[in-house]
């Protein structure tokens, strides 16, 4: 088998049939479910994935692990349940995998979209991401959010295109997510010892919004810019702040 999509989901019912439909050139799509209550592995099923769940949940590299265990493919590409393959990266990716040489890894640039704008400031654009590599080569890492590919020594590749990116579904949802990442990150801090202060708390988060709005132009998009800037500082908040109450337990 040549190449494998995996994707690790929960509740994504609302996103997840525009990303399987993308898919459309892969040899096997792989999703690792970690307790979905909504259509979303009848979607998946449906769609001729092969369909695996997990008990609990381990943090995003240890589940991407996981899921890896379950492919079959030389290759591997990694894609969200909120992300869409387009036409011109679709044929990057086939193209790609044509290479023979070993240790090469490849990057897709993302192209977020940000409650209906694509963002292209901000530090979102471009956005480049290690999404495929040979299954027998390379894995995630052990970090239990922003999670990434271990590559140390490997050569990286870009592909053109885009890997198109629905981040912010509603503000309920949105949110939910932001807050869910920052505990992540917390807990995994907290288990090394890491501590904060509430002052800390405040600074990172002022911090945060500067840079997101005046050093990397967020100005320039207007509105989404300036609540892009603002999600981003309530973000880093969040993270310090969940840190030090898990800090004082």
């Amino acid at each position: 088998m040549r190449l494998s999509a995996v994707i690790i989901t929960k509740n994504v019912a609302q996103d997840l049939p525009q990303c399987l439909a993308s898919l459309d050139f892969v040899d096997e799509i792989v999703v690792l479910d970690s307790g979905s209550s909504d259509q979303t592995l009848a979607l998946a099923e449906a769609a001729g994935a092969k369909v695996f769940q997990s008990q609990g949940w381990p943090g995003f590299g240890p589940q991407r692990q996981l899921a890896q265990q379950h492919a079959q493919g030389e290759w591997l590409f990694w894609i969200d349940a909120d992300e869409v393959v387009t036409p011109e990266l679709k044929a990057a990716i086939l193209a790609a995998i044509e290479d023979s040489t070993p240790g090469v890894v490849y990057r897709a640039n993302r192209l977020s979209d940000f409650f209906g704008r694509f963002i292209k400031t901000s530090g979102w654009y471009p956005d480049r991401i290690v999404r495929l590599y040979r299954r027998s080569e390379y894995r995630y890492d052990d970090a239990l959010v922003h999670e990434k590919v271990a590559c140390q020594g490997a050569k990286v590749k870009d592909l053109p295109g885009h890997l198109l990116h629905y981040t912010t579904g509603d503000f309920t949802s949105y949110l939910q997510k932001s807050v869910r990442y920052a505990n992540d990150w917390a807990e995994g801090k907290a288990k090394r010892g890491k501590k904060a202060g509430l002052l800390s708390a405040c600074l990172h988060g002022l911090a945060a919004f500067l840079r997101k709005f005046v050093l990397q132009r967020g100005f320039l998009d207007g509105k989404h810019g300036f609540l892009l800037a603002m999600f981003t500082a309530h973000y880093a908040f969040n993270k310090y702040a969940a840190l030090w109450i898990k800090s004082r337990r």
